[in-house]
């Protein structure tokens, strides 16, 4: 299985004012997006510490099922709802079944990923209608880290990130296989939802 590297910044802790500002509408879109599907099961692929599925449990009540896997879950948050469903498992190769989802949440996921292509044909196989996906804004991501003198070295390029999206190939790889509902850009991400054809 690969080893997906990642930096090891916590953005859904931050301190920083700004940082967690820009944190705060970036959930608010992907909930206000998650919400607008009316889901009954949802699923969060590369669920990392547990965060994002954990708001989104808190946000979304009417959900009756909520599940979450990624490559390791060895960084889980002790913190996250017992109700949701952990497993190990690759975006390349999901533990779940056709259809199993009315929502498929992918965040940060898709630039760390040799094949995004194989992950998107996996996401849609799992949804039984709707894919939510964000990924960093680039070049503007790569932009702001160099504003703020990080990773100076790699040009701004965040560890572990080997595509780099910006809203027109983002587009371009998920209506290979989706159509475009909804598109949102909070600063610095690109977050859009799509129906699985």
């Amino acid at each position: 299985m690969q080893n997906i590297v990642g930096n090891s910044y916590d953005k859904f802790g931050s301190k920083n004012p700004l940082s967690r500002w820009l944190m705060d509408r970036f959930l608010e879109t992907i909930v206000r997006l998650a919400q607008s599907t009316a889901p009954k099961r949802v699923l969060e692929v590369g669920c990392g510490e547990g965060k994002l599925v954990a708001h989104l449990h808190s946000r979304l009540p009417s959900v009756q099922e909520f599940a979450a896997c990624d490559l390791s879950l060895e960084k889980l948050d002790p913190a996250i709802p017992s109700d949701i469903a952990f497993k190990v498992g690759s975006a390349y190769a999901l533990p779940y079944a056709d259809n199993s989802f009315d929502l498929v949440v992918c965040a940060e996921v898709l630039e760390h990923l040799e094949c995004p292509e194989r992950a998107l044909a996996e996401l849609c196989r799992t949804s039984s209608r709707y894919l939510l996906v964000s990924t960093p804004r680039e070049p503007l991501w790569r932009l702001l880290n160099l504003c703020r003198l990080a990773y100076v070295k790699q040009l701004g390029n965040t560890p572990g990130h080997i595509q780099h999206f910006s809203p027109e190939s983002l587009e371009r790889l998920l209506t290979s296989r989706c159509n475009l509902l909804k598109q949102a850009r909070p600063i610095p991400w690109v977050v859009m939802l799509t129906e699985c054809a």
